[in-house]
């Protein structure tokens, strides 16, 4: 099955809608209680930062179209997309081949094309960092020595491309300070929103802790991404129901917490992202008829 085909599955619709049914059926009735109200208040600012902020920074981390034809429009269509179908895949590693596959699509070198989603994905990690530094969570020696790793992996990665494929290697200009920085401001911007779909998230099991901490415990959760898994059932979801339990959460409101949060990401991907492909999808179909 093609990607194209993976992502307007109807099939992937009803089982990704199956199981941000089941999984919350499964541990929500644990609770004494659970409120909906802090989840909508947590849910509304993190769909801004996931779906606005995300691709903005995408946008400015991004060399120039080729055409100059790619607006903020093409950028929230095409990151929205991408979120639907990482939620389906382990690791949300088929978020990036979709932005991949839509870049090259749009008339963007494949070089290009991965500077631009390493560039992105480098930037939010840094903001990610940077959070959890602010909120007093020392970062685990796995996640530093993770990172280390990578940043040796890209370069030997690097000049290996520049012998053999040199084709895959950028030839537009690398994105400039200002564009980092703005880059930087909007994956910080996001860091609080998803600080508060957490906050939302546990308040709703009826408990209460403080912001800074939920989101040091979400950074230091993320050393488990190497491993990928499925969302909601991932070694980065059990890692956080672990800290936050060490931040004094029961270990049924911890599940239940976490669960919330990775079905909650389900609704606006299949909102946004399902719309968007499925007008592309009449789009394509009305060109074909044309011509």
């Amino acid at each position: 099955m093609s990607l194209r085909a993976l992502v307007q599955s109807r099939v992937l619709l009803v089982v990704g809608t199956a199981v941000t049914v089941a999984v919350p059926v499964l541990t929500v009735p644990h609770l004494p209680s659970v409120s909906p109200w802090p989840m909508v208040l947590g849910l509304l600012p993190w769909i801004v930062g996931k779906y606005v902020l995300c691709p903005l920074r995408w946008r400015v981390l991004t060399p120039a179209a080729p055409d100059g034809q790619a607006s903020r429009g093409w950028f929230l269509r095409a990151s929205a997309e991408s979120e639907l179908l990482g939620l389906v895949t382990p690791g949300h590693v088929g978020a990036d081949v979709w932005r991949f596959h839509r870049l090259t699509r749009a008339g963007w070198a494949r070089g290009d094309a991965v500077l631009s989603i390493g560039a992105d994905r480098t930037v939010g990690a840094i903001g990610l960092a940077a959070f959890v530094v602010f909120a007093a969570s020392s970062l685990p020696s796995g996640m530093l020595l993770l990172a280390a790793g990578i940043g040796v992996t890209l370069l030997v990665a690097g000049l290996v491309l520049h012998r053999v494929r040199p084709d895959l290697l950028p030839r537009g200009p690398l994105p400039r300070p200002r564009a980092l920085l703005a880059g930087l401001l909007l994956a910080a911007a996001y860091q609080l929103t998803i600080a508060g779909l957490l906050l939302g998230a546990v308040d709703a099991t009826g408990h209460t802790l403080s912001p800074l901490s939920l989101l040091g415990a979400f950074g230091a959760s993320q050393v488990a991404a190497v491993v990928p898994g499925p969302n909601g059932a991932s070694p980065r979801d059990g890692a956080l129901v672990v800290a936050l339990v060490a931040l004094g959460l029961p270990w049924v409101a911890a599940a239940a917490a976490v669960t919330l949060k990775s079905v909650l990401a389900w609704l606006p991907a299949l909102a946004l992202g399902g719309l968007s492909l499925l007008l592309r999808r009449r789009q394509t179909r009305a060109v074909a008829a044309v011509a």
